[in-house]
């Protein structure tokens, strides 16, 4: 598919939205809609027993949903994914690391964004104080087996699609040492 024009048609602090003309591989001309948002990173807190997870109220959703600590940096940068794997963790949850693994890589939804975002397990923590953005101050953390983590996910208490990909990303591994 070629792209023929692209018109930006929303923009804010965190994403923008562009209208693209384009031509498909047959020759016709059709439209397509992206969502641009800078790649984010998943943290997957792990103390050899538990999960840590952040629980918050998501907007577009209009409920409160457990999910494992991620974002983007502010302002639309792209920083090193360890780096923003690193403060993410910090930032929600005050945990620091003494390791991160590189676990995965995920699209988000590749249908209509150009989003992807990077997957870590983090162990060898130490607890601090978060550092929350505005968005997250009623944001929450509390620790789960991964039991009490699995039947969350049977259970839609967890339906982050990011959050049960980088668990499957996780049992990977385990599966591969």
């Amino acid at each position: 598919m070629e792209a023929l024009t692209t018109r930006q048609v929303y923009a804010n602090a965190w994403m923008t939205v562009r209208e693209d003309a384009v031509r498909r591989a047959d020759g016709s001309d059709g439209v397509y809609g992206v969502v641009d948002k800078p790649d984010y990173a998943l943290v997957m807190p792990w103390d050899g027993a538990r999960f840590m997870l952040v629980e918050q109220y998501r907007y577009p959703l209009g409920l409160r949903r457990w999910e494992f600590p991620q974002g983007t940096a502010p302002g639309l940068a792209d920083p090193d994914p360890l780096t923003l794997a690193a403060r993410e963790l910090r930032e929600e949850t005050g945990l620091r690391a003494a390791h991160i693994e590189e676990l995965g890589l995920l699209d988000v939804a590749p249908g209509m964004s150009s989003q992807r975002g990077r997957v870590f397990l983090a162990t060898g923590l130490t607890e601090g104080g978060p550092e929350r953005e505005l968005e997250e101050q009623d944001m929450r953390t509390a620790w789960f087996s991964r039991t009490e983590f699995e039947t969350m996910i049977r259970t839609n208490e967890i339906t982050d699609a990011q959050s049960v990909a980088a668990y499957a990303l996780l049992l990977l591994r385990e599966r591969v040492r």
